[in-house]
């Protein structure tokens, strides 16, 4: 949130360069002084807020799946009155998503490659790894499969396999390809006649 004036903090603008050019380029390949010097703040001031570079990145982290999980659970609130068609919404979130310019794949998967064994980065990809399986199960709830663990991990692999296609094969049609086969799977799986 930025000061009453409406000029991001020191803490916003670290932030935002660093989601920036940890995205684009890479975490490791971006340097903390490169980060500094864009997001023009004093160095003294980065170590205010953020004592290393992996805190930093731990926030870029954490800010990334907040604004991804309200986006997403917004959109599919305003999608479809529907059950069914809530979850299928998901699909169609994702595939705007993947179909930008500058997509390159997901920013977690990215960072466990770079991060294998850093505790406080690591935590924050379980946090993100966390949320979509809750939210296809909430999704799943007014259909009577809320606690089918198996259909909402399904549904999360569709998503996973989407993004990993856009982004190995470059194919931005793969969120719809997605969408398909999870209302095969639903119809699988739910009774005759579910909305």
């Amino acid at each position: 949130m930025g000061h009453k004036s409406g000029v991001p903090s020191v803490r916003e603008r670290l932030l935002a360069t660093a989601d920036e050019l940890f995205y684009a380029e890479g975490i490791r390949a971006v340097g903390i002084d490169r980060v500094i010097a864009e997001s023009r703040v004093a160095k003294s001031s980065m170590y205010v807020h953020f004592r290393t570079k992996e805190d930093l990145v731990e926030a870029y982290l954490r800010g990334r799946t907040d604004t991804w999980r309200e986006h997403v659970v917004r959109e599919v609130g305003v999608r479809s009155r529907q059950p069914t068609g809530r979850i299928l919404a998901v699909f169609d979130v994702f595939h705007e998503a993947i179909s930008q310019p500058g997509f390159r794949g997901c920013p977690f998967t990215n960072a466990a490659a770079e991060y294998p064994h850093h505790e406080g980065i690591r935590a924050v990809i379980a946090y993100d790894r966390a949320w979509l399986p809750a939210l296809f199960s909430r999704l799943l709830q007014p259909l009577g499969a809320g606690e089918d663990g198996e259909l909402a991990a399904a549904l999360v692999q569709l998503c996973d396999g989407a993004i990993s296609a856009a982004h190995l094969d470059g194919s931005p049609n793969s969120a719809l390809t997605a969408k398909a086969t999870a209302e095969l799977l639903l119809a699988a799986r739910l009774p005759q006649g579910t909305p």
